[in-house]
């Protein structure tokens, strides 16, 4: 991927939440020169954990995105990432004696893989959240073996979430689906994301083996720009 034009490097970070990445040496492929980067702290939680026998998985993420740098005037400085977690917002519910402003919990799509702790693969879509309000949504997929992934993502317009039924007050309804656009404009929809990240299990007894990978932190820098 050729950088052409960047934002703050960004966009992989929604896929940060893929078990096996990059490690620190690896190239983002021009994106850092070509525009910016940001720095991805987060946590992916995987179920059934990893282990040595290849499975099905799903998983989430949260991660906080930071120091971003961007040759784009005034591009966002940080933000939160999330991938397959559930948001609140607030909507106009239903209720008997007409209707009213409420605050109910939509689910994100959650993240599908394959694979093992040796090899994987994943996709899914993740949002952020940047400091100025806005938000970037993204597609991605991964393969990888090992401790590397090749990671690619493409900005999205928008991201549609799905009522959890449960958080509606009895007596009412909300709406089925809530869209949230990818409203900042450093971040054109169509954009690619690369990434260079590390993954580590956040408790040194998740060894893949006598206990699977089931939350792992993950770090490094994240980046997104014009592919040519």
């Amino acid at each position: 991927m050729d950088v052409r034009r960047s934002g703050i490097v960004v966009c992989a970070a929604l896929s940060a939440a893929v078990l096996w990445v990059a490690g620190p040496g690896a190239s983002l492929a021009g994106a850092a020169t070509g525009g910016g980067e940001c720095q991805l702290q987060g946590v992916a939680n995987i179920s059934p954990p990893l282990g040595s026998t290849s499975g099905s998985f799903a998983y989430n993420f949260t991660g906080t995105l930071s120091s971003c740098q961007s040759n784009v005037a005034g591009a966002p400085t940080s933000g939160s990432v999330s991938a397959g977690i559930q948001l609140p917002e607030t909507v106009t519910l239903t209720c008997s004696g007409g209707t009213t402003t409420g605050t109910v919990l939509y689910q994100e799509p959650i993240p599908q893989g394959s694979g093992s702790c040796g090899n994987s693969t994943t996709t899914g879509a993740s949002l952020v959240t940047w400091n100025d309000g806005k938000h970037t949504a993204v597609s991605y997929n991964t393969t990888g073996a090992l401790a590397a992934v090749q990671l690619q993502g493409t900005v999205v317009a928008s991201m549609t979430l799905t009522l959890v039924a449960s958080s509606v007050p009895a007596g009412c309804t909300a709406p089925a689906s809530f869209t949230i656009s990818s409203d900042e404009p450093t971040f054109a929809a169509g954009e690619g994301a690369l990434a260079a990240l590390t993954f580590s299990p956040t408790t040194q007894d998740q060894n893949c083996v006598t206990m699977g990978v089931s939350s792992a932190n993950i770090s490094g820098t994240v980046g997104i720009g014009s592919a040519q």
